[in-house]
């Protein structure tokens, strides 16, 4: 800001007014506002005796105000000011702190680092900012990513082409990204790998085809489009270390081994203890574990074991009560298992394992609850079976009677129609394990209560692939090259990461959608010159403030000062 003196060439008088400079956005030139206007020196000289020395002295007070963030600021806008056509006035700030994350990661290290001895000419660190940001804050396709690139006050100095070029270079150093990001994490945040838990879930595609790892398979979702499979290890602060993708047909007990393989020798892991629920239970994945010195705490269904097995579950001997009609037990049990040799043949080894099995009357409850809706519709099945085949039929099948399907169309027979009846002996020998759960461990050493606390770690998987799919709507996915469908994965993950970190730094006080929430309103708008307004602040940016050191209750900043916070972020 400054005295700005005007002579007027035809009467030779001297106007003077204070103007604020500022760089247009649109011309890149230089241009001048009116903040002040004081009049004639001519006229002026009549109130002050020396008029430019008092008005410098002025504007040097309010420049001294503005450093020291004081000033009350003026904005004048006239009646036929208009926006200008494809303006992006609105810009997110809440970016910030996945900013400040991503650098702590290292992230444009690794980036910078690995595109410098190739030919490209875009940047795959500005690239990558885009994705991740965006897919944290404002989920959409990489086109519509790309069209909305300027929301954030980042370099965009790359094109549509140049975007989908670089999800083949991420492609490329996906493997090395992960271990990178596990090796910082562990530097920054002491990440503990003695403990892992595994899950898998797969992902739907709109487009309906078949290739190398889009396969029909068994949806989570219920969908009948192709799928990608994926598993995921996690630690137990619930914050992702690797995944992996497979084929949609491929089951999620065939992914178990490979994962581990994967995670013990490319991320040079001593013995881990995988936690991981009844899918990853097979005589193939226990044998494999137990043979690379590891331990496991496998969900163990009550339902699909043997009879004996069944008769210690209903047992009430060795049971200790605990409250609210918790009760609990375990034995060291000799059991078999089945393994595939590498022949292909079938053979029989003996484990020395324990077994926990505990009852919980609120598990028994919920179970009888879920029950209720696939009873009902096997009722509804039984009086008027034209309304359903076999994909609405799910759930309730089992307990209908002599129920067949068409194995072309999934159509009920009609020849069975007639003889269809409810199967009361299926329902009672379901409810009567009801609120009883089993779990099978290597770890004989831990307490039963202990084990049963680290089992239950595992909902944090759960809500990582709950995030993936709703905040982060990593499906469906669109793209359809192998190497784009991986790319998109793992821009999915690093966001995922980067996610779970900042609920870590906030110890958990917050949810990772309301975080996102937050950062996703924490926005300005342009007003004029150089300066935007910032219009939402809650107790949420209250505390991220406080641990990242950015305050995100200022009401308006100067592009400078935004510009400057977002550099110190950068500087992790």
């Amino acid at each position: 800001m400054f005295l700005k003196k005007m002579k007027n060439k035809k009467t030779g008088r001297t106007y003077l007014s204070i103007v604020h400079g500022y760089r247009d956005k649109v011309t890149k030139k230089t241009r001048v506002k009116t903040i002040e206007s004081l009049g004639y020196l001519d006229e002026l000289e009549k109130e002050y005796e020396n008029p430019i020395a008092f008005f410098e002295e002025k504007v040097k007070q309010i420049n001294q105000e503005r450093e020291a963030e004081k000033a009350t600021l003026t904005f004048h806008i006239g009646n036929e000011e208009r926006i200008q056509e494809d303006a992006t006035n609105r810009k997110n700030f809440g970016y910030a702190v996945l900013s400040r994350i991503y650098h702590e990661l290292g992230l444009h290290t690794f980036l910078k680092n690995r595109q410098r001895h190739t030919q490209s000419t875009y940047d795959a660190n500005n690239i990558m900012k885009l994705l991740v940001f965006s897919r944290l804050l404002f989920p959409a396709s990489k086109k519509k990513t790309y069209a909305q690139r300027e929301r954030f006050l980042e370099k965009t100095n790359f094109s549509l082409d140049d975007l989908y070029r670089c999800l083949s270079f991420f492609n490329q150093h996906r493997a090395a990204l992960q271990l990178w990001i596990h090796e910082r994490i562990q530097q920054r945040y002491g990440r503990q790998t003695d403990l892992v838990y595994y899950d898998v879930t797969n992902y739907y595609f709109e487009i309906d085809t078949d290739d190398a790892l889009r396969k029909k398979g068994v949806s989570k979702e219920h969908r009948p489009n192709p799928i990608v499979q994926m598993g995921l290890f996690m630690d137990t602060d619930g914050i992702p270390i690797t995944y992996g993708l497979y084929p949609g047909n491929k089951l999620d007990k065939q992914t178990f081994i490979p994962m581990l393989r994967t995670i013990q020798h490319d991320f040079s892991l001593h013995r881990i203890i995988v936690v991981a629920d009844k899918g990853m239970t097979t005589g193939d994945n226990i044998w494999y574990t137990l043979s690379a010195k590891n331990g496991y705490i496998l969900s163990y269904s009550v339902r699909g074991a043997n009879q004996a097995f069944k008769n210690y579950v209903l047992d009430p001997a060795g049971y200790r009560p605990g409250k609210d009609g918790f009760k609990i037990k375990s034995r060291l049990y000799p059991r078999e298992i089945t393994v595939t040799a590498q022949s292909g043949k079938k053979i029989k080894k003996r484990i020395d394992e324990k077994q926990v099995v505990f009852y919980s009357k609120k598990y028994a409850l919920k179970a009888k609850a879920d029950r209720a809706a696939a009873l009902e519709k096997a009722r509804r099945l039984i009086q008027d079976p034209s309304r359903y085949n076999r994909a609405t039929s799910q759930g309730a099948a089992k307990y209908v009677k002599n129920l067949t399907f068409d194995s072309k169309t999934g159509e009920i027979m009609e020849t069975t129609q007639a003889a269809l009846f409810f199967d009361e002996e299926k329902l009672k020998k379901e409810e009567q394990f009801d609120g009883y759960y089993a779990i099978v461990t290597s770890e004989y050493q831990e307490t039963d209560e202990h084990i049963i606390e680290l089992y239950r770690g595992l909902w944090k998987i759960e809500e990582n692939f709950k995030v993936t799919k709703s905040d982060l709507e990593t499906r469906p996915v669109y793209l359809s090259t192998q190497e784009h469908i991986e790319s998109h994965f793992l821009i999915c993950f690093v966001s995922l990461v980067i996610a779970r970190l900042l609920e870590r730094r906030l110890k958990g006080k917050y949810s990772v959608p309301t975080l996102i929430e937050s950062l996703r309103k924490a926005s300005c708008s342009h007003i004029e010159g150089n300066y935007y307004l910032f219009d939402y602040y809650d107790e949420v940016l209250a505390d991220i403030g406080k641990t990242f050191g950015i305050d995100f209750g200022k009401k308006c900043l100067s592009l400078g000062a935004i510009k400057k916070i977002l550099g110190k972020v950068k500087k992790a």
